[in-house]
């Protein structure tokens, strides 16, 4: 399992050693998970030492934002992490959608950045990663590998991004002013729907020992990091929901596929209050819906496979929307007209409305899918959806630009805008979703044998391993081991010899 981060101790002295005096010269201190989860557990000197850090500066102390309790500046902290409920007049449905946003993150403006932490620190600390002699290479679609650049940077790393070349500009520019060198940005052929050619360049780079690969659909510290810090931050946000209103029921919690990585959060809140998973994927290649194929332009949720570190046994909903859906909506939620008619025409606060600048492409299609189950399961006013906005429509321009011209000759107007809201707000129905049986479950289970037994190579038993919930429970025990892995390594890091 070491392979896949996996490891309890240091397996590596001289690797280590190498790793600490690194540290040690440029002044990098690690956080615990655990306060990452709870931020108020940083120390107060810490915390003080932040206010003068630009939260968008390749700064190591920055790593003590990697957290869902930054506010709309990302220089202070909140007590509940800033989150968005999304009123009836948007959503068309009584029941209560709730979206926490991934765009209060430091550096990237999206919670990837806390998923390569949760691979990259274990590594470190357990001397499987050498930041003298080691390439991170970080392939993804287009935020996890933004975030594995930028801790990687901040860590004294070097980090090596691969991603598909048709993922938007903005994503290429950010990486541009981030990597060391110009080649550390590698576009592989195609868009979003093309992971298969990410993971055939990544096993050329791997060739050479030098290149350690964080395959983010199979190292299992992403899904920790988000079972740990990203379930209890919905937890907060459920918990402050309910103070106001004791009788509001959590009944499920909606993400896209992507890694997998997310929906560990929704196995955290599973266990809290017996709320549904439910993965989303694009209907344009709906792999766990329909064992489907093709291509989409819902940037960031990945698909043509089952990911490894995906708890499909736990999982009871699967829905598909479409990526014309995310398009029009971001053109909806960002354009002049678009915001005039939300306002004028429907009646959406104003306020929610400069809101829904913090949402993404994947992150709309996480909005969609969560009004299509609480459709499914006639949710009314005292339910709740949870969900999240992965990162915000900074990242998008272009693609506006693109749905502009390519659909609507430049010429998107309050008709316009009308038209996409009813049909893909209002008309956001329960078609292509599918409540999961336990011969469901399996099925799509199966389905990931392909990908990681037969191509990747994962032993047969380490796969089928992933069938009962008690390895996935298991998987929990590793975190405190790594938080005091990571205690002793600062304490290293500090002395002085």
């Amino acid at each position: 399992m070491r392979r896949l981060g996996l490891e309890t101790e240091i397996v590596d002295q001289t690797v280590y050693g190498n790793t600490v005096r690194r540290f040690r010269d440029a002044s990098i201190v690690l956080p615990t998970f655990a306060e990452l989860a709870d931020p108020a557990r940083i120390p107060a000197a810490v915390t003080t030492g932040l206010a003068a850090v630009d939260p968008d500066a390749p700064d190591p102390r920055n790593l003590f934002r990697v957290h869902w309790h930054n506010d709309r500046t990302r220089r202070a902290r909140v007590a509940t992490p800033e989150h968005l409920v999304l009123p009836t007049a948007l959503t068309g449905i009584p029941a209560r959608i709730v979206v926490l946003l991934g765009d209060r993150f430091p550096m990237i403006a999206a919670h990837k950045v806390l998923a390569a932490y949760g691979c990259l620190a274990p590594r470190l600390v357990t001397g499987q990663f050498d930041p003298t002699a080691h390439r991170a290479v970080w392939p993804s679609t287009g935020n996890y590998c933004r975030g594995g650049v930028a801790i990687s940077r901040i860590m004294g790393c070097h980090g090596v991004a691969v991603l598909p070349e048709g993922m938007s500009q903005e994503r290429f520019r950010w990486l541009e002013r981030w990597v060391m060198e110009p080649d550390d940005v590698i576009r592989t052929p195609g868009s979003e729907s093309n992971v298969k050619e990410i993971y055939d360049r990544c096993a050329e780079l791997e060739r050479d020992p030098a290149n350690i690969i964080f395959n983010q659909f199979c190292e299992f510290g992403n899904y920790l990091a988000h079972d740990l810090c990203t379930g209890r931050a919905l937890e907060r946000v459920a918990e402050s929901r309910r103070a106001g209103s004791p009788g509001l029921r959590i009944r499920a919690f909606v993400s896209a596929t992507g890694s997998g990585g997310t929906l560990g959060a929704g196995d955290y809140l599973k266990e809290r209050y017996g709320s549904a998973n439910v993965a989303v994927e694009a209907l344009e290649c709906p792999t766990l819906l329909y064992n489907g194929f093709g291509e989409h332009n819902i940037q960031g949720i990945g698909d043509k496979h089952v990911p490894l570190i995906h708890n499909v046994m736990n999982t009871d909903v699967v829905c598909a929307v479409s990526d014309r859906a995310t398009d029009a909506l971001s053109l909806l939620f960002n354009s002049d007209e678009g915001r005039a008619y939300l306002i004028d025409r429907q009646r959406v606060p104003r306020a929610t409305v400069d809101a829904l600048a913090s949402l993404g492409l994947s992150s709309i299609c996480n909005v969609v899918g969560a009004i299509k189950t609480a459709r499914y399961y006639d949710m009314g006013p005292d339910d709740v959806v949870l969900t999240v906005a992965t990162d915000g429509a900074e990242l998008y321009a272009t693609e506006w630009a693109k749905v502009a011209r390519t659909q609507y000759a430049d010429r998107f107007d309050l008709v316009h805008a009308g038209e996409v809201f009813a049909e893909h707000l209002l008309g956001a129905s329960t078609d292509h979703l599918f409540e999961l049986s336990t011969r469901d479950r399996a099925r799509i289970f199966n389905l990931g044998y392909y990908t990681w037994v037969e191509q990747q190579g994962v032993p047969l038993e380490e796969f089928t391993a992933r069938r009962d919930q008690a390895f996935w429970a298991g998987l929990r025990r590793y975190v405190s081991v790594w938080d005091d892995l990571i205690r002793e390594f600062n304490g290293r890091v500090a002395a002085r010899h």
